[in-house]
């Protein structure tokens, strides 16, 4: 079996793809950069976790033209990254507009030219819930997408084995599986030292504390 793993090289993606290999998938490891600010630190993440997978093949895709459409602190220096602010009513300023979607339809084209038979993207449905391309709903869409428009002979699944899972669920998985997460990299905003503050970098420290952990990266401040 060959599945396509979506590979960003943060704590969630490796985690996905260790999970995908233990369940007899040879991985074809997909790295999109869609000019995100931590792309620099995020690719050689990637590529580490990819080399020690033994994957079939690691397929680095830019896809900048979500930088150049914008409305997102992630591809757009103007916009500063929020901090982590559990009250906050509407979306986080680092939702970048139909991503997923954008990710899932090239990740689709790259597993039918390969006759993979399955995508494993690690989208969550109970951090940022918020997020509408993380929703189950959004996910169901995609899978009748995917059937509706690729060959009569093609057949892929659609997985995302984390969409019910919280952050710590998804690090206590990832610690028996035996990802480094040393070799991971989630801040959304620095590549030298993790941020702290940040969304990603609060959820990820806070599933590290849960389980009476220290998350191993370096943060800000931190010795």
């Amino acid at each position: 079996m060959k599945a396509v793993c979506l590979l960003s090289g943060g704590m969630d993606s490796s985690t996905l793809a260790y999970l995908a290999r233990s369940r007899g998938y040879d991985i074809l490891a997909l790295h999109l950069n869609y000019g995100q600010r931590t792309e620099t630190r995020e690719l050689r993440a990637a590529r580490a976790i990819a080399a020690g997978l033994g994957v079939l093949e690691f397929l680095p895709v830019s896809v900048e033209y979500l930088r150049l459409f914008g409305r997102s602190s992630l591809t757009d220096p103007s916009l500063k990254v929020e901090r982590f602010d559990p009250e906050r009513p509407e979306l986080p300023n680092t939702y970048v507009p139909f991503r997923n979607g954008n990710l899932l339809a090239i990740a689709t084209s790259y597993a039918e030219s390969r006759d993979a038979d399955a995508v494993f993207i690690g989208v969550q449905a109970l951090d940022y819930s918020g997020y509408p391309d993380c929703r189950p709903q959004f996910i169901e869409a995609f899978q009748r997408a995917i059937d509706l428009g690729t060959a009569d002979t093609t057949s892929i699944h659609l997985e995302t084995p984390f969409i019910g899972l919280s952050k710590t669920d998804i690090l206590r998985l990832g610690l028996k599986l035996g990802v480094p997460y040393d070799l991971t990299w989630s801040c959304y905003q620095a590549e030298d030292e993790a941020c702290g503050s940040c969304g990603s970098c609060h959820f990820r420290q806070a599933a590290f504390a849960e389980l009476g952990l220290e998350d191993p990266i370096p943060y800000r401040g931190r010795s």
